[in-house]
């Protein structure tokens, strides 16, 4: 008997599938960040603007130490002395102690573990807001306080602060959030957090922080010695390009960190491979790919975001690798239609509306998505 397939490979499978006999897979929302790979549907000509990779790839210092790593494939990472000292260089690089760094394959296994970490109590979030902690702690048994974004897609961050009570363990921010594009002032988010602390843990989720003019001046990684109870969350998933190859990690007090190796995050980094460590280390220290990638991702997502305004549709002001959109009247379900067209990417409806989000490709690749959508723009 064949073995029974997993979801992952049931949505692959059933995803080519449907491009290979000229069907639509139905559009699957914000939540499903998993099982969609930039190359899927290559060969159809596919464009996937549904995943907020960086679709310029890795660092080619990155890519030299995957080369150099691979002879020592065979060897546990704790045998290989180029390696061994990854959490410390983190540590070196963002300025913190090196006991204040703990290593996971890919920041959503960090998410997760915090939400089963933090069980004891409830979660303060923003809704909508990027899945992963809030969807792992609703699994299980967590009771989950959604708060609305404002008018303007931001975090409301007094209506969140409100809903903060005596049985609240932690609360989650994604700054600069996902699906809806926007950052925090940060004096704000700050003092926010400074607030917040007294009475919960404060998960920061940092993943699109590096597409920001200055990332360092806007992280609440200098909060984490004085107030303890914040906790920053990092990926190498975008700005590093690097999401196939599962890299993430946590910032927080050494009293935090000690917690959570005891526990959940025990050995986690011992979950990441050498060639995923290599190419890490190697990418940290390489700031022009990071800027190139910075660069071109800015001149696209602007070429994108005019584009859109030309057609009478006034996206959120993005902050990230993503724009989002409403899609006032459109009649459909826009993330169909536009498979129909070969370009895969997120929409789904919320109390105000529908929305989209859309990755920023390669200029090419944006071009091409504007002269397909505007085909028949029925909005």
């Amino acid at each position: 008997m064949a073995a029974p397939l997993n979801r992952r490979d049931w949505l692959k499978a059933n995803s080519l599938a449907a491009l290979a006999l000229g069907f639509s897979i139905p559009s699957m929302g914000m939540a499903n960040e998993e099982g969609l790979l930039r190359n899927f549907g290559a060969a159809q000509g596919l464009i996937n603007l549904g995943s907020n990779e960086n679709p310029y790839g890795i660092s080619p210092k990155a890519k030299e130490a995957l080369l150099d790593i691979v002879s020592e494939s065979h060897r546990y990472q704790f045998n290989v002395a180029s390696l061994m000292n990854f959490e410390k260089e983190l540590a070196q690089y963002f300025k913190v102690s090196s006991n204040q760094i703990l290593a996971t394959p890919g920041s959503g296994e960090a998410l997760k573990k915090l939400a089963m970490h933090f069980s004891k109590g409830s979660l303060v979030t923003a809704t909508p807001t990027f899945p992963t902690l809030p969807g792992a702690a609703k699994k299980i048994g967590t009771k989950v306080i959604e708060v609305p974004l404002t008018a303007d897609k931001v975090h409301d961050l007094p209506a969140m602060l409100r809903a903060i009570d005596n049985n609240t363990q932690t609360v989650y921010i994604c700054n600069p959030a996902n699906p809806s594009s926007t950052v925090l002032p940060t004096q704000a988010l700050k003092d926010f957090c400074i607030e917040a602390s007294k009475k919960a843990v404060v998960i920061v989720d940092e993943a699109y922080i590096d597409f920001l003019d200055n990332p360092e001046d806007q992280s609440m990684i200098g909060l984490i010695d004085k107030y303890p109870n914040v906790i920053v969350v990092r990926t190498f998933s975008k700005i590093h390009a690097m999401a196939g190859l599962r890299v993430g990690f946590v910032i927080a007090h050494p009293a935090i960190t000690d917690a959570l190796d005891e526990n959940y995050f025990s050995n986690s980094q011992y979950a990441i491979s050498n060639l995923s460590i290599a190419a890490a280390l190697a990418s940290l220290k390489d700031e022009v790919h990071k800027s190139d990638c910075k660069q071109k991702n800015a001149a696209a997502r602007n070429y994108t975001f005019t584009a859109l305004k030309e057609m009478n549709i006034t996206g959120i002001p993005s902050h990230t690798n993503f724009l989002f959109f409403p899609l006032g009247k459109y009649p459909g379900d826009f993330a169909k239609d536009m498979l129909q067209k070969n370009v895969l990417l997120r929409s789904t409806t919320y109390p105000d509306g529908k929305w989209a989000r859309v990755s920023v490709g390669t200029m090419d690749e944006m071009k091409q998505f504007i002269g397909l959508m505007k085909e028949d723009w029925k909005g």
